[in-house]
């Protein structure tokens, strides 16, 4: 399976009721697959999956693939603290029709390494979509090791890892291993954080799960592609001229400032849901002062 490139970790827009708004949802992804997108999340952190019901995790997933309609990779939101629910989510998504399915390390119950591995492996034998892991321990509490990563990649059905561990030192260690195990080839690893992109990419990282993209995603997409075709002074340049805008997307708990963007831009993506609130009004005076360096308001 083919992941190199830019994939856009959506925000759930939500109408004035604070439900699913489906038809600015469909006009979101058609926005970010003209932006040149390789790939579309629903139902991810940023999509704000930890508020929704299981039928509303179902409904982004299945507006998804039908609006993608074959135009980019489709991910699905899979992840869970429950390893029986976690495998209900991939199995839905891969009846569903999606491409992949994005599985979260088990959060809040902190689980032992070989437990890690388990759970993963049962997603593995139990389903036959391909599987992204997604390691972000700043939101999980939980760390998959350098030997957890390089086990899992041993699956058949785990092809890659989001990995949000700002720490660079473990992904070269990461990379060694999968160099000298020979994995690299069948298992891919992307960035979880969008300042990271090009050093991971440098580092041997195909790609992106990105929040920036939702707001530039062509700038972001001409950014990958050009790393990735090696051509890193033309990716310096462009990540560079990118960085304050990924930075003011985490200026607040995301995807708060992502949402106030693109409302701000008329996407009509609506507001969050609680606990999460909107932005304070010294935040969005800076957010709006680094959109307006951008000409995007």
């Amino acid at each position: 399976m083919n992941l190199d490139g830019t994939h856009v970790a959506m925000v759930t827009p939500l109408d004035k009721d604070n439900n699913v708004n489906e038809e600015e949802y469909r006009n979101l992804i058609d926005f970010l697959i003209e932006g040149g997108v390789e790939g579309i999340l629903a139902a991810g952190t940023t999509g704000e999956s930890a508020t929704m019901s299981h039928d509303e995790h179902q409904k982004v997933i299945d507006i998804m693939v039908d609006q993608v309609n074959g135009r980019a990779l489709t991910i699905a939101g899979a992840g869970s603290n429950a390893t029986s629910e976690a495998m209900d989510l991939v199995k839905y998504a891969e009846n569903a029709g999606a491409d992949t399915a994005l599985v979260i390390t088990p959060y809040y119950n902190k689980p032992q390494q070989s437990g890690l591995y388990d759970h993963f492996k049962l997603l593995n034998d139990s389903n036959d979509i391909p599987i992204i892991a997604y390691n972000v321990p700043s939101r999980t509490g939980i760390d998959l090791s350098v030997n957890s990563i390089i086990d899992i990649a041993k699956l058949d059905n785990i092809v890659a890892i989001k990995e949000a561990n700002p720490d660079l030192n473990k992904l070269a260690t990461v990379f060694n291993e999968l160099e000298k195990q020979d994995l690299s080839k069948d298992f891919t690893v992307l960035s979880g954080n969008d300042s990271l992109t090009l050093p991971m990419i440098a580092q041997g990282a195909r790609g992106v799960i990105s929040v920036v993209a939702n707001v530039l995603p062509k700038e972001t997409s001409l950014m990958v592609r050009n790393a990735l075709e090696g051509n890193y002074d033309e990716a310096r340049v462009l990540s560079n001229d990118l960085f304050d805008l990924m930075d003011v997307m985490f200026i607040e708990a995301s995807p708060a400032p992502a949402k106030r963007a693109l409302n701000l831009m008329g996407k009509n993506v609506g507001g969050l849901r609680m606990p999460l609130k909107e932005m304070s009004e010294e935040n969005d005076v800076i957010l709006q002062e680094i959109m307006k360096k951008y000409d995007l308001i």
